[in-house]
């Protein structure tokens, strides 16, 4: 049985993982992260019967069938529409946790899926390829939804000593997802032709589990507190979620908060965009969110086959080893996870993002050079795993964690529609701007990626703090630190500064603190 300890030199409290984190953890991860990393995947290996389903269906209605052009336009919006309901879902994500609350969301928008899934099901058996693209629609909206809903849930019920491991979960099963698409893809068992519309709709499984058993478990404490003031529910959840623990601590963390938001509502987005006391932290996660997918991830993912052709792979065994790319993501994910409470969130953000820059200049040297040099094409196929790995070490789930641990409850929900709905415009313009990219600059084209990931890398370096085991009062106070040196005194060194002592997001009080320069950005 998991326990906690009160230290009582400097009054933290050391959290040790309980059953109930663990299984939220799972629960909400396995019905709704791993389902974008599924979907991500699952239109790859069903795309010519899906095409021709498509073909067949417009033959019998019209009696002439589809223009080489007109099906690769309905495919491509089949893809992509994932990605346009996924900014639907994140753009209305912070309306839904503050309306339902954390887990409230995650449950009730399980429906989205079960639509989908129904659609997509029976979009042969009904002859409309409407079904196959709304259903994609929709399930983009859960997505969108869950990508923000997940954390945020995970990083509220999480001690500040697992906010980290708990956080990178979600990212473990969209990995998850990934593999599993591509496993069931697979010609000897979801891959053959009569079987594409179950593969779509298999979804609707994890969803249904769930569904069944995530209800059980308490809403988010820290929500349960500071937006509904119920204190009874609280100290059940915080009870439920800590087992045998002195739970006064945390308690009075979440009160600290709550009165230091006492005449704060929760903000809007314009509003969140307008507030000078978080700019910093706005920005950080536009950046790190903007640069998870314009790093190239989702191009590389879709060229895989291609390099690893060229690399030389029979045709018949591209497939498997494309699973087994798969295998690479969870492996590097578990990674990520089971080290980010000791090496901390900068470390895996700025080595994930360096790996993954190094490698995008390592493919464009490979292919100008495989030519004249053989042995390059096996190059390119290592820089293709180094980029895969480094991505889903820390970039791939990171910058959801930082979203929740950056801001106070108040400015939280609109932070996550900020951070969301610019990962999924990255993502559409990536998918449709690389193909003209490739076209225009051709082996350079990975350049782009890697100068964005360097970028970010340095960003990261520069700006964001170790958030690592820290309230989240105490990281608003370290950019409030920030914001008070950057306008008094400018980039001086801080071990030089007396600062006033600042509260909640830039509020003043009389009292005067030495600046601890170990709580600063480097």
């Amino acid at each position: 049985m998991a326990e906690e300890v009160l230290l009582p030199s400097s009054g933290r409290l050391t959290s040790h993982l309980t059953g109930s984190l663990l299984a939220v953890a799972f629960l909400s991860s396995f019905g709704s992260s791993m389902l974008y990393g599924y979907n991500l995947a699952v239109v790859n290996s069903p795309a010519v019967y899906i095409k021709d389903f498509y073909n067949r269906t417009v033959l019998s209605r019209n009696g002439t069938g589809l223009s080489g052009e007109t099906l690769t336009i309905m495919y491509s919006l089949t893809v992509s529409v994932f990605a346009i309901g996924g900014l639907v879902g994140s753009l209305i994500v912070g309306m839904l946790v503050t309306r339902f609350g954390r887990k409230g969301t995650v449950v009730n928008t399980t429906v989205l899926v079960f639509i989908a899934g129904s659609l997509m099901g029976f979009s042969r058996i009904c002859g409309s390829p409407e079904m196959v693209i709304i259903g994609r629609f929709i399930t983009g909206i859960h997505s969108g939804i869950s990508l923000s809903a997940v954390p945020m849930y995970l990083g509220e019920i999480a001690p500040k000593n697992l906010r980290g491991f708990l956080g990178l979960v979600p990212s473990i099963f969209i990995g998850t997802g990934v593999f599993i698409a591509q496993v069931l893809g697979l010609h000897e068992l979801l891959g053959k032709e009569e079987h594409w519309p179950v593969f779509l709709s298999v979804v609707v499984v994890p969803t249904f589990i769930q569904l069944m058993l995530l209800p059980w478990f308490p809403e988010s404490p820290r929500y349960l507190l500071i937006e509904k003031h119920n204190v009874h529910a609280t100290i059940t959840a915080l009870k439920w979620y800590r087992t045998r623990c002195n739970i006064q601590v945390e308690i009075e963390e979440m009160q600290e908060e709550q009165r230091s938001l006492s005449s704060v509502e929760t903000l809007s987005v314009w509003k969140l965009l307008l507030d000078d006391s978080v700019r910093w932290q706005v920005l950080s996660v536009m950046v790190i969110n903007v640069g998870m997918q314009l790093s190239g991830i989702d191009a590389i993912w879709f060229y895989t086959n291609n390099i690893f052709e060229n690399a030389g792979i029979p045709g018949p065994e591209i497939q498997y080893t494309t699973a087994g790319t798969g295998i690479i993501e969870i492996f590097a994910g578990l990674v990520g996870c089971f080290t980010i409470e000791k090496l901390g969130r900068r470390p895996l953000m700025i080595g994930g993002f360096t790996m993954m820059g190094i490698c995008s200049a390592g493919i464009t040297l490979a292919l100008i050079l495989q030519a004249h040099l053989s042995f390059m094409r096996y190059i390119s196929v290592c820089c293709v795993v180094g980029i895969i790995a480094g991505f889903c070490i820390g970039p791939a789930g990171v910058p959801f964690l930082i979203t929740a641990e950056l801001f106070k409850q108040s400015h939280r929900p609109a932070a996550y529609i900020v951070g969301g709905s610019l990962n999924w415009i990255s993502n559409f313009t990536v998918g449709f701007v690389f193909p003209f990219l490739q076209m225009s600059a051709g082996s350079f084209c990975y350049m782009v990626f890697a100068v964005i990931c360097l970028s970010v890398a340095v960003y990261v370096y520069i700006v964001i703090p170790e958030t690592k085991n820290k309230t989240f009062m105490e990281i608003s106070r370290m950019f409030s630190k920030k914001e008070a040196v950057l306008e008094t005194q400018g980039l001086i060194h801080v071990d030089q500064l007396k600062l006033k002592k600042i509260s909640g997001y830039g509020g003043l009080n009389h009292a005067s603190l030495e600046f601890d320069s170990s709580s600063s950005v480097p």
